[in-house]
């Protein structure tokens, strides 16, 4: 534990979470833009590509589970609810309108300036990770319910009803595509999850077990393993449907990257003393900022980036320090302007 409550290991994993999300971004960024006018990419740099959107869907599901572990063990009265949603639910959807204006003003500056990318690039650019914000929403206006109902359970039948809805909301999916792989076409598997958040509300969940203590019993070099093998199958698996040229989307239904990110985020819950931690509490305290100012650099760095007379892995990784530098920096300036800062950042 660190000093005024905060919890070391948790600032680990949102500081691994936004990186792995810029990460990821600068990935989508150059192997999309590039494969517009590069027929044949190396097998390497294939490779590299399908590895590194294993690494970079690590971030959501983390962000996710972080908010199970740290809001889901609470008790929700009349007024905690009330609190919640103003403190929460109105003030993010505030900040979400708030961005969605800056990009949207943002779009033409970035078609004028980059005249590489056209309105639809730019626009895809700028709004791509905009998703995650009516998401995060919708989980915080059920999660004080949520957390009330699980209060009512004992561990052991939230594992097991757990268990029931990874297997329906993330094999089954799995299971229509192998299908589809396989030539058989037009056949959906598909059980509603109601009111259970779907593979969203289960990262959650996973975060609220992990908090219980529900997996100390599996060894640490078993979670590593389980890891890695993630990471394997997940690369292999991408590879497959590209030589078959079968159009797969890696996503946080999959599998694989639901197990991976789990065992990866109960392994690191072992860890007792965050080594440098000074410095990953600065990347943890602004990586929600960071997360909402980082595509107002990537649209105008990515034509930049793409000239460079380098390879593509080369390009990602400028890419990817580019855009932490001046996000992080980007953020700090604006955290600092009174009255303001904190609010337009989502920032408390």
């Amino acid at each position: 534990m660190a000093t005024k409550s905060r919890v070391e290991w948790i600032d680990l994993v949102r500081a691994i979470a936004i990186l792995t999300v810029l990460y990821c971004h600068s990935i989508d960024g150059i192997y999309i833009i590039q494969s517009v006018d590069i027929i044949s990419v190396s097998l390497i740099s294939r490779l590299f590509e399908f590895g590194s959107l294993f690494i970079g869907r690590l971030g959501v599901p983390f962000f996710l589970m972080i908010t199970g572990y740290l809001l889901l063990d609470r008790v929700y009265d009349n007024e905690r609810v009330r609190k919640f949603w103003t403190k929460n639910c109105k003030n993010l959807i505030i900040c979400t309108v708030i961005w969605c204006i800056i990009y949207a003003a943002s779009l033409h500056f970035v078609t004028v300036r980059a005249a590489s990318l056209n309105p639809m690039e730019a626009g895809t650019l700028l709004f791509s990770h905009m998703w995650y914000m009516p998401m995060i929403i919708g989980m915080y206006l059920s999660l004080p319910f949520a957390a009330n109902a699980l209060k009512d359970y004992d561990n052991k039948l939230i594992s097991q009803i757990a268990l029931v809805f990874t297997i329906i909301a993330f094999c089954v999916p799995f299971i229509t595509t192998l299908v589809d792989m396989a030539g058989i076409h037009n056949i959906t598997l598909q059980i509603s999850m109601g009111f259970s958040g779907g593979v969203y509300g289960i990262y959650m969940i996973l975060g609220y077990l992990v908090k219980k203590d529900t997996f100390k019993f599996i060894s640490s070099k078993l979670l590593a393993t389980v890891t890695i093998i993630s990471f394997i199958v997940t690369l292999v698996f991408q590879y497959y449907a590209f030589i078959r040229a079968y159009h797969f989307t890696l996503w946080y239904e999959f599998p694989f990257v639901m197990l991976g990110s789990f065992t990866l985020f109960e392994l690191i819950s072992r860890i007792k003393k965050v080594k440098a931690y000074s410095f990953i509490h600065v990347l943890s305290k602004y990586s929600f900022a960071v997360f909402l100012i980082h595509n107002l650099f990537r649209a105008p760095l990515l034509p930049l980036v793409i000239l460079l007379p380098i390879g593509n892995i080369a390009q990602v990784l400028v890419l990817w320090i580019l855009l932490i530098v001046l996000s992080y920096i980007a953020a700090i300036i604006v955290y600092r302007i009174p009255k303001f800062g904190k609010f337009i950042l989502y920032m408390r």
